[in-house]
């Protein structure tokens, strides 16, 4: 039998609230054994999205965002797990949404496959070594102690939706509008900051091969999945 495909659509410049409707609709589909596996790629417009993490009842969610809303950027509470994260202009934010097969329902291996899948491509296109998450830190992927990537994920029927924000060259000052996963948001980088910038295109081809490749799928360029829910 041959792989499944891991298909591609680049949604381009979206907001967080319609990409965010697309993912739950092709969740649903997939559940139902509709569609193929997607790696859906985007760049946001300014937003704050918070994961179940900081959403407990002993977090005081208004006063870690109150900084983001009184700058205008929108927040969004999500399935995902984690804290609060930013997006914007400047980063590639994947969204993988796979079904998961009984041999393949790991959530914690899903989400190490994605940061080596992150890993490969950042050392195929831009020559770096990134390590994943060590044991004192959130998830996500890590060049010389600072965070270039933010990974977390829900999974609905055994079906994945949210994923990775890969910072590219975007505006790092705004990660101090929050605690970004937890942390002081000097722990962000970007390939930019390292001095590695690539052209985002070149960076979500590589990543599109190397997490096809870590789910044993086929990295499937000409089938598309649908562009509105």
């Amino acid at each position: 039998m041959s792989p499944r495909a891991l298909c591609r659509e680049d949604l381009g410049k979206r907001d967080y609230a319609s990409v965010l409707d697309l993912q739950r609709s092709l969740a649903d589909a997939r559940a139902r054994g509709e569609g193929e596996d997607v790696l859906l790629a985007v760049e946001h417009e300014e937003v704050v999205t918070v994961g179940r993490t900081a959403q407990r009842p002993s977090r005081d969610s208004g006063s870690e965002l109150a900084r983001a809303r009184a700058a205008g950027v929108p927040v969004f509470e999500i399935e995902r797990g984690g804290a609060a994260t930013w997006h914007g202009p400047g980063q590639l934010v994947g969204y993988p949404i796979v079904r998961l097969e009984p041999g393949e329902r790991d959530v914690h291996g899903f989400l190490r496959t994605i940061e080596g899948a992150l890993a490969d491509a950042l050392r195929e296109t831009a020559g770096l070594e990134a390590e994943p998450r060590r044991e004192d830190t959130p998830t996500g992927l890590w060049v010389a102690g600072k965070k270039v990537a933010s990974i977390g994920i829900a999974v609905r029927r055994w079906v994945t939706l949210h994923g990775f924000a890969l910072n590219l060259e975007n505006d790092l000052s705004r990660f101090s509008l929050i605690r970004p996963c937890d942390m002081s948001p000097e722990v962000m980088t970007s390939l930019a900051a390292l001095g590695a910038p690539r052209p985002r295109a070149d960076v979500l081809a590589s990543v599109h091969r190397a997490l096809a490749r870590r789910l044993g799928r086929t990295p499937a360029r000409e089938e598309r999945a649908p562009t509105s829910p």
